[in-house]
């Protein structure tokens, strides 16, 4: 599956591997957070590198729905019964800060995006009462939000929230223009490069894929942070969603807004204009990262969902994303624990990235340059709550169970051997000479890679939408081929599988 904000021709070409190997500052990932960082540091004059594992874009960012909203779903009145108000009002006016400079930037370049109403709707009377709760503490930070039951959709809606003036953006043509900017201010964007681990030495040693370098500043601008430093991976759950792009029936009326449901299954809905006519994209029905028994049963949940309610749209795209949670449902960002002040990092934007992301470059730019801001202060200085205690501690226990439970099963699934070829599109995992082993056949190709993820050992389990093995600990994923593509995990997997005879 390819989005369809990648599945296009791009300009961008990576740099060349570096020949120096001393940086100011080196950012480590190229989506929304890392190429904004790498921007504002470049400007200041500081000699910067982006080192990313994959392509330009190619995980979150590249797979979002793009929606550079404040009005949020039900995170607020989420946040607000952990925090207090002022905690609140400071992730509010983060994600405006974030959303300011980002649509500031959008219009001085020149790139195109669409001002549109952001709504909340509820289908259930639980649902309106969620609503109206989120109302509430949404006027309370200071969004003047309104309730509105006309809001256009093809469906009875109990209630629904409107909040005037939010935007919706190409993330890609974001990171194209980033992108220029970056070079044309003396940075470096190179793609294929991995990084494997930083040392805590000044000038700190970065270990990656391609060669080792060093750098006074680090910063970790991936999903989930890479070093286990502050064990962040114990405090994020991994989330997968769906989405997909419909090009409606000829003189369709699409409705213009973006649209969020507050009930569950989450169902989000936008436009995207092209030269053809506006398309419909829908998204939603997610999950537990790499705990579905089949990804593709959400994604076609999705897709009769789009049909039933816009009949004769023609499926142009389909595609998933992972986002991750905080167990206190604030983002973390900052200074990683035992990185002498000089690791930065950024995670759990909870799908809500585009402004968030943006907030936390701002704030891990000023860390690094000098100065903070206001809001920066108040969401360091939080108090976690027992409630997000708490939700840290299950999240826990349920990972542990469960790498019990997978160990155990592995033993009582079908034996693992050399003549082992599953159905096309399809994986298994089980023994192979006493050691867990992951096979798949995609496109007639069989390929055997250790079942252990390359983070912390969790048994992989297969995703039949996206053809991935996925782990359903902490979110690391991997091809068929066992090459990482996101999480965590910093090495590809193991292809060599079984115990050496002695």
């Amino acid at each position: 599956m390819k989005s369809l904000w990648l599945d296009r021709e791009s300009q961008f070409t990576s740099d060349a591997l570096p020949d120096e190997k001393h940086f100011d500052t080196i950012v480590v990932g190229a989506g929304l957070t890392g190429m904004v960082t790498a921007l504002l540091l470049s400007r200041s004059g500081q000699r910067v590198v982006v080192f990313e594992a994959r392509t330009l874009g190619a995980v979150s960012t590249g797979n979002t729905t793009g929606k550079l909203s404040l009005l949020q779903g039900g995170v607020l009145s989420a946040l607000r019964s952990q925090y207090s108000l002022k905690v609140v009002k400071a992730y509010v006016e983060a994600n405006k800060s974030g959303q300011a400079w980002l649509t500031q930037y959008l219009e001085q370049q020149g790139v195109p995006f669409q001002r549109r109403t952001a709504v909340t709707f509820a289908t259930t009377d639980d649902g309106g009462q969620r609503l109206r709760k989120e109302a509430a503490v949404s006027r309370d930070a200071g969004l003047d939000v309104h309730f509105s039951r006309d809001v256009g959709l093809p469906f009875p809606v109990v209630e629904a929230l409107e909040l005037e003036g939010q935007a919706q953006i190409h993330p890609m043509e974001v990171l194209d223009t980033l992108a220029r900017d970056i070079r044309e201010h003396g940075g470096m964007i190179v793609e294929g490069v991995q990084v494997q681990n930083v040392g805590s030495e000044h000038p700190m040693e970065v270990s990656t894929s391609k060669g080792t370098f060093t750098a006074d500043t680090v910063v970790l601008a991936t999903g989930s942070p890479i070093l286990d430093r502050g064990l962040y991976f114990t405090k994020l759950e991994p989330n997968r969603s769906y989405a997909a792009a419909l090009r409606p029936p000829a003189g369709s009326d699409i409705p213009p807004n973006m649209y969020l449901s507050i009930d569950s299954p989450t169902r989000s809905q936008r436009t995207h204009p092209t030269a053809e006519g506006d398309l419909l994209l829908v998204g939603g029905y997610g999950h537990a990262g790499g705990r579905a028994a089949s990804p593709k049963l959400h994604l076609d949940e999705l897709l009769g969902w789009a049909e039933q309610h816009y009949p004769g749209a023609e499926v142009t795209h389909t595609w998933s994303a992972q986002d991750y949670q905080a167990t206190n449902l604030m983002p973390f960002f900052g200074k990683l624990p035992r990185g002498h002040g000089r690791i930065l990092f950024g995670t759990g934007y909870n799908k809500w990235g585009m402004s968030n992301g943006v907030a936390v470059a701002l704030s891990i730019t000023s860390d690094i340059l000098g100065g903070q801001s206001d809001w920066a202060t108040t969401i360091h200085h939080r108090v976690t709550s027992p409630r997000g205690a708490l939700q840290a501690i299950r999240l826990n226990a349920g990972t542990a169970k469960r790498m019990i439970e997978d160990r155990a099963k592995v033993r009582s699934n079908p034996e693992i051997t050399d003549e082992t070829h599953p159905a096309e599109g399809t994986g298994v995992v089980g023994l192979y000479k006493g050691e867990p082993a992951a096979v798949s056949t995609v496109e007639g190709k069989v390929c055997m890679v250790s079942a252990s993820c390359a983070h912390l050992g969790g048994l992989l389990s297969w995703n039949d939408a996206e053809k991935s093995w996925d782990c359903p600990l902490h979110g690391s994923r991997f091809t068929p081929e066992g090459n990482y593509l996101e999480g965590p995990a910093t090495h590809h997997l193991k292809k060599s599988v079984g115990k050496k005879k002695d």
